[in-house]
């Protein structure tokens, strides 16, 4: 796969305040990532930086391989972008928004046809705006995005305020840009959500990469034990000094060097099949770091 954006040494400051400090990372084409951190950890500075409406005060960074310190006026970066509060002009219907967007990107009739059915919004082409539900709104946005076709495509927390089945089916449209080689970068606080919608992550804090990497590469870093329950365990706990030593809130804590340990002893020792495993999941490696970030005082 073909790098769609490689960041590197990135930093930008807002007079005296530091929004994003010393920030790398890399991602393909056909990648969805997930862009995590608190508010104020640099999220939409970074963001704003990918869509060309700041330049980094130092660092590079290509898109697509065009490197945008160097580029000219003419050159273009083919993007899509979902912003987290959608506004558009509540007296048009929705057809009429799709249809302005598209003028503005020279695009054709047919293609808002095809997004307005293909997005569910036929049945209300020709309401206004003001009509739409949260729902309706969103997906219009998002079919707003992708209007282009585009190879990268920026989504700010695209599902605050959807339910469930809403929120799928922009996954789903996600998941279908990915195997047409869209690079997809998620900026978003439902991590139990995105976790299994994603390739990689970069969480930030305070404007400083905190970690990046694929879920395993994550849970490797982070270093987080895997929690092993069962009904009985508590019974075994009792007679083995071994599983009490690691016996924490009804359940055993293992880290890399003993799970296959303790696995094979529950099993070929205790006759244990019936248990579980739990990997740590975003959300216990979000908070690892931003608590560790916190106790260095770098999250207020």
């Amino acid at each position: 796969m073909n790098t769609a954006v490689s960041a590197r040494n990135i930093s930008h400051h807002f007079g005296v305040d530091i929004a994003l400090d010393d920030v790398s990372f890399d991602m393909k084409q056909g990648q969805t990532m997930a862009l995590l951190g608190h508010n104020g950890a640099g999220k939409s500075t970074l963001i704003k930086i990918l869509l060309g409406l700041i330049t980094p005060a130092d660092g590079e960074i290509d898109i697509l391989g065009l490197n945008i310190k160097k580029r000219s006026s003419r050159s273009t970066i083919n993007l899509g972008y979902l912003p987290e509060n959608v506004s558009f002009y509540d007296k048009l219907t929705g057809e009429e928004i799709l249809t302005y967007f598209a003028e503005l990107k020279g695009v054709g009739k047919k293609r808002v046809c095809e997004l307005i059915e293909e997005f569910g919004l036929g049945y209300a082409k020709d309401r206004a705006l003001k009509t739409y539900s949260k729902g309706m709104k969103q997906r219009l946005g998002f079919a707003q995005a992708i209007l282009c076709e585009p190879e990268l495509l920026l989504l700010d927390e695209p599902t605050v305020g959807l339910d469930p089945v809403a929120s799928q089916f922009l996954y789903g449209k996600i998941d279908e840009l990915k195997h047409l080689g869209c690079a997809v970068i998620v900026c978003t606080h439902e991590l139990s959500l995105i976790e299994n919608n994603i390739d990689t992550a970069l969480i930030l804090g305070k404007g400083r990469c905190l970690a990046s990497g694929n879920l395993g590469e994550l849970r490797y870093e982070s270093q987080l034990k895997t929690r092993l329950t069962s009904p009985s365990l508590a019974a075994l706990v009792n007679d083995s000094e071994r599983l009490a030593s690691l016996y924490t809130d009804n359940a055993l804590l293992l880290d890399r060097e003993n799970k296959q340990d303790v696995v094979q002893f529950l099993t070929s020792e205790c006759g244990l099949f019936d248990f579980a495993l739990k990997e740590p999941g975003l959300a216990d490696i979000y908070h690892f770091h931003m608590n560790k970030c916190a106790q260095l005082g770098a999250v207020s």
